[in-house]
């Protein structure tokens, strides 16, 4: 996986270190205190976050027998 930047996070989690704060579930002041470069376990704590915003990726319909058929 590649680096996460301190700065990619938080505009991914809504652009301040409240929302992202907020999306996390932890303090303002915790964000400020993370490194520039996001550690595994916090590029995990962000991505966990997004899909949680976001919901589950949808899945591919199945093709219906009809559309077999042709």
């Amino acid at each position: 996986m590649s680096a996460m930047l301190k700065a990619q996070a938080i505009e991914l989690l809504g652009g301040t270190a409240k929302s992202a704060a907020a999306a996390i579930g932890v303090t303002s002041q915790a964000i400020s205190g993370w490194p520039d470069v996001l550690t595994p376990a916090l590029r995990d704590r962000v991505q966990a976050a997004l899909y949680r915003q976001k919901g589950k990726p949808k899945r591919k319909a199945k093709p219906t027998e009809a559309r077999e058929a042709v």
